[in-house]
């Protein structure tokens, strides 16, 4: 499926809300005809009304590819009216949560190929990171058309098998919140410290989106950029020392906290 296939036969977007709205513009800054894309939302934004794409128009007949991003509880009422495209030449691809290739496969049918994605919240500035899995049905090619279009958001690894996406639910899907909780806790324990809460803030958000962005960018690991800045009997060697407790610290506190995640997220997908 060439670039051309893609804005001859069409793409077809079910739900346009964060998520859908950050790939529809990175699809539309990457040279997406506007004309190309059928966007299915009962609730479309004023954002996406000056966009040039089809709002709730009749679909194409064959379209290259159809992307499920609505809410899985909207799925029921959503999926229905694109039955028909199932066992064809079009490639389903779901950013759903907690929706199981299995399912999508009990509407479409089990040679419709299908690719199980689950990116994180980063994906509206294009930062995100984005895990995916394909069915029995999709071939390799599959999964780079699909790869390809949710680049768009950010940067895109692929599982060997489903089980791992509860997972990458508790690592990368929901780990932005524990991030975000970092540079809350952050603060305030400067604030206990005597910073006005103002300051405080700057200082601990800038510092964990610079680390991030070092950590990210640099050829040495997190452990040795950790090190680097870990002087013998110093202020961070202080603060480490109750950091990476064994008992107290952040090794057992985050392994616990993946784990919740990840189980809830089995729990979610067994319904």
């Amino acid at each position: 499926m060439t670039q051309s296939d893609l804005a001859t036969r069409g793409l077809v977007l079910l739900g346009c809300g964060k998520m859908g709205s950050a790939m529809l513009t990175g699809w539309l800054e990457g040279g997406l005809p506007a004309a190309s894309v059928w966007v299915k939302d009962p609730h479309p934004s004023d954002w996406l009304k000056t966009t040039g794409v089809r709002i709730n128009e009749d679909l194409p007949q064959n379209p290259a590819i159809v992307l499920i991003a609505v809410k899985p509880q909207m799925m029921g009422e959503a999926l229905p009216a694109l039955q028909n495209y199932g066992g064809g030449q079009t490639l389903f691809v779901s950013v759903a949560a907690g929706t199981s290739l299995t399912t999508f496969e009990e509407i479409f049918g089990s040679q419709t190929p299908i690719v199980r994605s689950m990116p994180n919240t980063p994906a509206a500035i294009g930062k995100g990171i984005t895990a995916i899995v394909g069915n029995a049905a999709s071939t390799a090619a599959h999964l780079d058309h699909a790869e390809a279009l949710l680049h768009a958001v950010g940067r895109v690894v692929r599982l060997d098998d489903e089980g791992q996406m509860d997972a990458v639910t508790g690592v990368s899907g929901s780990g932005p919140a524990y991030v975000f909780h970092l540079i809350e806790t952050l603060a305030a324990a400067g604030t206990a410290q005597g910073l006005s809460e103002g300051l405080a803030l700057k200082l601990a958000k800038a510092t964990v989106a610079g680390a991030g962005a070092l950590a990210e960018t640099s050829e040495e690991s997190p452990s040795q950029l950790r090190v680097n800045v870990t002087s013998p009997n110093g202020t961070t060697q202080a603060a480490l020392e109750v950091l990476m407790d064994e008992g107290t610290g952040f090794p057992p506190l985050l392994n616990r906290a993946v784990a919740a995640a990840t189980e809830r997220s089995r729990e979610l997908s067994r319904g």
